[in-house]
């Protein structure tokens, strides 16, 4: 079993922002979607609402919230008694213990893309109401979900469910936060779309009326490791609220991510700010990470700063203003002094020292190092 809440919504308190506390941020449109399932079934579900602790007169009020914790025993107890870890999404029931099989196929993958890959085809041998497709392209992948039939009045907690669910999985797999890039969904805005934000938490707010539904992040985290094993997937499926409801605070590309920033936008990194901005994080949530891996952004700074300028000292011929601007610095005499600390040489010296090399390798220097 797979956790089950599409609304993992939690908020850091004032006194230490590490912790949560629950928020009633759950629209009561999740709750009706498992009501639907029981009368489906022609089954009542006032057992699974008490266990909840969701007075059923909710139930008519649409502006009416609950907290995730009382989504989670719900889903948990309808599940159970349903006997349907889908809740009524598809044409037929998925027993008890269908998604844990699904993970237990992924565990063993030697890496974040193929255990995705493995899900998403195994999850067409349950159901083919939907299809689920991992796509890479232009250093993006793209979950996408395909309808292959009309999912009625559950449509948007079971594409909402699905997404969760893989997502969660994805982080909890490679132990590490997957920043979201893109959300987008093929049904009109929902009366409660202030809470996307925080399901899906992306660079971009969500797209309703979209052409298909999918999710979307930088596809460098498909070559991540896995980091989980057949003990840890044990104890997962026996707690599975940890999957959607714990926030990965690390992110084990974000020092590659921020890197690469630096090094192709040096103009719009100039501070921690700016940097973060663009990596889509506060600045302290940077600081934070780059402590926990031993280094300061200012470390970091120079070492791509310097990547940079030998490399457009030896690969081309702009002169010493242009590399610095190119560089990341405001002007050349803050270059010079650094450049001196980092190789004891000025700019013009490193590259008279290296001038055969330089010659040696323009053949095979980038276009962008070239211009």
């Amino acid at each position: 079993m797979l956790p089950r809440s599409p609304a993992a919504l939690h908020r850091p308190t004032a006194s230490n922002p590490d912790k949560t506390t629950p928020r009633a941020l759950t629209p009561m449109a999740f709750v009706r979607a498992i009501v639907w399932a029981y009368e489906r079934r022609g089954m009542a579900p006032s057992n699974a609402l008490s266990v909840a602790q969701i007075p059923p007169q909710l139930l008519h009020r649409p502006e009416a919230r609950i907290t995730a914790a009382q989504l989670e025993r719900l889903s948990d107890h309808a599940m159970r008694e349903l006997d349907d870890e889908a809740l009524g999404w598809f044409s037929r029931r998925l027993p008890w213990g269908s998604y844990g099989m699904l993970a237990r196929a992924s565990i063993s993958a030697p890496t974040l893309g193929v255990a995705l890959k493995r899900w998403c085809r195994h999850h067409g041998l349950l159901t083919d109401d939907i299809g689920l497709q991992l796509q890479v392209a232009d250093g993006l992948a793209s979950v996408i979900v395909t309808e292959a039939r009309d999912l009625g009045p559950v449509r948007e907690f079971c594409l909402v469910s699905v997404l969760r669910n893989l997502h969660g999985l994805g982080s909890w797999l490679i132990d590490s936060r997957i920043p979201l890039l893109a959300a987008q969904f093929p049904f009109p805005t929902p009366a409660h779309a202030d809470v996307y934000p925080v399901l899906f938490p992306a660079a971009a707010p969500a797209r309703f009326d979209a052409g298909q539904t999918l999710l979307r992040f930088d596809a460098r985290y498909l070559d991540l490791p896995l980091r989980r094993d057949e003990q840890a997937l044990n104890q997962m499926l026996k707690h599975a609220l940890p999957l959607m409801v714990q926030s990965y605070r690390r992110d084990r590309l974000l020092m590659e991510r921020a890197r690469q920033l630096l090094l192709t936008q040096p103009q719009q990194t100039h501070n921690a700010e700016r940097l973060a901005a663009l990596l889509h994080i506060s600045a302290r949530t940077l600081y934070r990470h780059l402590h926990e891996q031993g280094v300061t952004l200012q470390h970091l700074k120079d070492s791509v700063r310097r990547e940079r300028a030998c490399e457009l000292l030896l690969r081309t011929h702009k002169p010493i203003k242009q590399v610095a601007e190119a560089a990341g610095f405001q002007n050349e005499k803050s270059f010079i002094r650094a450049f001196r600390l980092w190789t004891g040489l000025t700019p013009a010296a490193y590259r008279r020292q290296h001038t055969g090399h330089a010659i040696a390798g323009a053949k095979n220097t980038p276009t962008h190092l070239r211009q």
